[in-house]
């Protein structure tokens, strides 16, 4: 039995290094056909994790240009946000939190500076490893507790049917910074003017319960190739041959390459559930400003639940240039307007074990991620460097 298994694992292998061979080779006569640079943005912070964790960036051509987009909830999180929760937790009130989230920075100056320097200075702060988590340990306790919840439209679900049964406990409530992801891209593509983008790899997950059309207006309505794809290596790989294919033939559609999970319609249930009982609002991503139509709020019937209406909470903003750390280029960096190797603090007062700015804090966040895989990037520049030596040697000797 144990050799039948090793055999298809082997078989598996072999077939998956065949095929992405075959991918890298036809991106490359895909990029050397079209003779200029292509810039590629993938959205989600889980691709971006794949393309570095396996080199990718390495294995394509120079002239196929990755670039890292806004898909990490963690890293978009409002600091204002933050420091309410630490101004409750310090007060007795129970926050429990994702366990990245308890190093999201809160504003300059503010003081603790996370949810975790305010359990360390006393705060009722408690890790929790979902909302069902949450639900359940409120269950057991008579305390007032926030719930944070923060994500896009893949984690909205998990809090919304609770809420839709009935199953939240009175003493529970919610502070949603929930963001909605199509409207970020629009964001980017109609203001953020410094970044040309020739195609776009759509995110897996949320893509999953949103569906594919939902990213159908990038191809349609701005001519950008987009393609939604899944985390292996090879979806990737065939994310960008996709994407190269379409811009040599001069077409934009949109591809659903992940289309084993991903359904054109999306999951229609949990889409139910999350316009039952979100409404959708204009909402502020940290160091990018309000964004039309992005935010996740509650339907006044839900409010009951909402730790905003409960706590006099704010849910904007009351100074813009406290949510910016000095020094720290996140909010360049989710935008594709810069890399982390960029910022001057990257791996020198922001690292993963003491992270500065948000984008270091999530095992999403790109910085994290450049950070952890150091060795594919210094490959990449390696390669570039190699290749304007032998650029400059073959104008020598011509």
């Amino acid at each position: 039995m144990n050799y039948g298994i090793d055999a298809y694992r082997g078989l598996i292998s072999r077939i998956t290094k065949e095929y992405s061979s075959a991918l890298v080779a036809k991106i490359r006569k895909l990029v050397e056909y079209l003779g200029n640079t292509v810039k590629i943005m993938d959205f989600c912070g889980t691709h971006e994790w794949t393309i570095t964790h396996y080199g990718i960036r390495t294995l394509v051509p120079n002239e196929v240009e990755l670039i890292a987009g806004p898909g990490c909830p963690v890293c978009i999180t409002p600091a204002y946000y933050v420091d309410q929760l630490i101004k409750l937790s310090l007060e007795g009130i129970e926050v429990l939190t994702y366990g990245d989230a308890i190093r999201l920075p809160a504003s300059v100056g503010h003081t603790p500076r996370s949810l975790l320097e305010a359990k360390a200075s006393g705060g009722n702060v408690r890790i929790v490893y979902s909302f069902m988590d949450a639900v359940k340990y409120a269950k057991s306790k008579s305390n007032d507790m926030v719930f944070f919840a923060i994500g896009f439209e893949t984690t909205m679900p998990s809090v919304a049917s609770v809420i839709l049964k009935g199953k939240v406990p009175k003493n529970l409530s919610i502070l949603t910074a929930y963001r909605y992801t199509p409207p970020i891209v629009k964001h980017l593509l109609t203001e953020v003017k410094a970044v040309q983008l020739d195609g776009i790899i759509a995110p897996g997950h949320v893509s999953a319960v949103i569906g594919a059309s939902s990213w159908e207006f990038i191809p349609k309505e701005y001519g950008v190739p987009t393609v939604v794809a899944g985390f292996e290596a090879i979806d990737v790989l065939a994310a960008i041959e996709s994407i190269l294919e379409m811009k040599v033939k001069g077409e934009a559609k949109l591809v659903n390459e992940y289309s084993r999970v991903v359904r054109w319609e999306g999951n229609k249930l949990a889409k139910r559930a999350i316009s039952e009982v979100f409404e959708v609002c204009d909402a502020y991503w940290r160091g990018i400003g309000f964004v039309k139509e992005s935010g996740g709020f509650f339907k006044d019937k839900f409010r009951n639940h909402d730790a905003v209406s409960q706590y006099g909470l704010r849910d904007s903003p009351s100074d813009l240039s406290r949510e910016i750390v000095p020094g720290c280029r996140c909010h360049e960096v989710v935008l594709g307007l810069c890399k982390p190797i960029h910022c001057p603090l990257f791996m020198k007062i922001c690292s993963p074990s003491s992270p500065y700015g948000p984008c270091m804090v999530s095992i999403e966040g790109t910085c994290r991620i450049w950070a952890e895989h150091p060795e594919a990037l210094i490959l990449k520049e390696v390669k570039s460097i190699s290749a304007t030596l032998r650029s400059m040697d073959n104008k020598l000797s011509t």
